[in-house]
């Protein structure tokens, strides 16, 4: 059994990110743990044309240390592209670019260690040992003062489809698994309307309008809305909002996230354009394509078809007029979004607030149900107390800077006090502030 100063768990961006920041710490013991063999960002959605939605400098170190030889830039030059980069004139880069720059970087940290599955984080006196079952059908038990979780999220799916997943109906992770049974079905569902969700309709125009396919694009939101890009809009994904925003009261933050989805949920202008074009342009000499989308429709259930030539048949209810109908289909592709992972360690141990989530400190420590200091932290798993920058590229810089501070006991990366223009919370509005009136939490 080793001794570690830190383990992380899980290695997707925001822990291949810390791991990167922490490398010249070197007094600090790391080792970060992934079941994969490898690193893979969404690969069931790395649709060719898809770009990240943030700028390139959202990379995994940039925002805290521009210097670093981890950042994308210094990839284009290691790899002879960065002229090529200059002249592309591109904020936003390509989806599998991202995807190979992380792979590179993940494959130089000898801290890093893939194909190791975390089976369990248990206290021991002092810290925690973590059960790590390696490649090979092994465990190995390393002992660690600190923990950082980055388990990521998993699909979620409607409880109507639950029972019926397969290569039929699949949620939008698995797209690129499944994509050829879509694009050659007679008849095509996709639920939802995010960002892949949008992807995949057009992936699905583009290849299906000239056969004829039937495609159905229904969700249960009011409309199929673009996500909030304003540069007044984006000043809510930095550090002085999620400061501002970890510091309302519980039931004020839900209050507040519930009207932000378009700021971190929607389609990009550019899809939602795309989608519109492609229609247009297969009626230019052609009556409607089979195509039907409508907003405000909650999927209620699935069951065979009867219809002959069909597979499934989807029930739906339509939230604003109160009725019930039902189409017919042969595959269904779930863009339902993602929820967090439980990281793999005992509930119980954790503190919780009134809606059983866990209780996360403005430093990224889950709080424990004893009420001890804490030594574990989490990357993403922080919405509801850290608003809607938890799960943003852009902001992961930030968040590891607190980590490894924090880690280290020393300011290794200084953070920001200002960043934007905007003003969040009184404290900045005003000379002098009244004392806040009392909120009653009405849970």
């Amino acid at each position: 059994m080793d001794d570690l100063d830190v383990v992380g768990v899980g290695l997707g961006p925001f822990n291949l990110g810390l791991a990167a920041l922490l490398e010249p710490v070197t007094d600090v013991r790391a080792a970060f743990f992934e079941a994969a063999p490898e690193f893979a960002w969404h690969p069931g959605l790395m649709l060719p044309g898809a770009t990240l939605q943030v700028p390139f400098l959202a990379d995994l170190v940039t925002m805290a240390d521009p210097t670093s030889r981890h950042s994308f830039l210094n990839y284009l030059h290691e790899r002879g592209r960065l002229y090529r980069f200059y002249f592309y004139e591109r904020f936003h880069v390509p989806r599998r670019e991202y995807d190979a720059y992380a792979r590179r970087v993940a494959g130089s940290l000898p801290a890093c260690r893939f194909g190791s599955r975390v089976e369990s984080v248990t206290p021991t006196d002092g810290g925690w040992t973590v059960a790590v079952r390696t490649a090979d059908g092994s465990v190995e038990h390393h002992r660690t003062r600190h923990v950082v979780f980055g388990v990521g999220s998993r699909p979620w799916v409607p409880r109507p489809a639950r029972q019926d997943l397969g290569a039929e109906i699949f949620h939008s992770a698995d797209y690129l698994t499944y994509r050829e049974k879509a694009v050659t079905a007679d008849a095509v569902t996709v639920v939802g309307s995010g960002q892949s969700a949008g992807e995949i309709v057009a992936d699905l125009l583009e290849t299906g309008l000239h056969t004829g396919m039937s495609l159905d694009w229904f969700t249960r939101s009011r409309g199929f809305m673009p996500m909030e890009y304003s540069k007044l809009g984006l000043e809510h994904f930095t550090p002085e909002y999620t400061a501002h925003f970890h510091g309302l009261a519980p039931h004020v933050r839900d209050e507040v996230r519930s009207g932000q989805d378009l700021l971190y949920k929607g389609l990009s202008a550019g899809t939602g354009e795309r989608i519109y074009d492609l229609l247009y342009e297969a009626t230019i000499d052609h009556d409607d394509p089979p195509v039907t989308y409508a907003g405000g429709c909650e999927l209620r259930a699935v069951e065979p078809s009867p219809q002959p030539g069909r597979r499934w048949r989807l029930s739906w209810h339509h939230r604003d007029e109160g009725r019930t109908f039902s189409r017919d289909t042969d595959v269904v592709v779930l863009a339902t979004g993602h929820v967090a992972a439980e990281p793999p360690i005992d509930g119980a141990l954790l503190a919780r607030d009134h809606a059983g989530r866990p209780i996360i400190d403005a430093g990224y420590r889950l709080a424990l149900a004893d009420g001890a200091p804490s030594t574990l932290f989490v990357q993403n798993a922080e919405l509801h107390t850290h608003g809607v920058g938890a799960p943003d590229l852009g902001l992961g810089a930030h968040r590891n800077s607190v980590i490894v501070n924090a880690l280290a006991g020393r300011c290794v990366y200084p953070e920001p006090s200002r960043t934007v223009f905007q003003r969040f919370g009184t404290a900045a509005l005003a000379d002098t502030a009244d004392e806040p009136e009392p909120l009653e939490d009405p849970a």
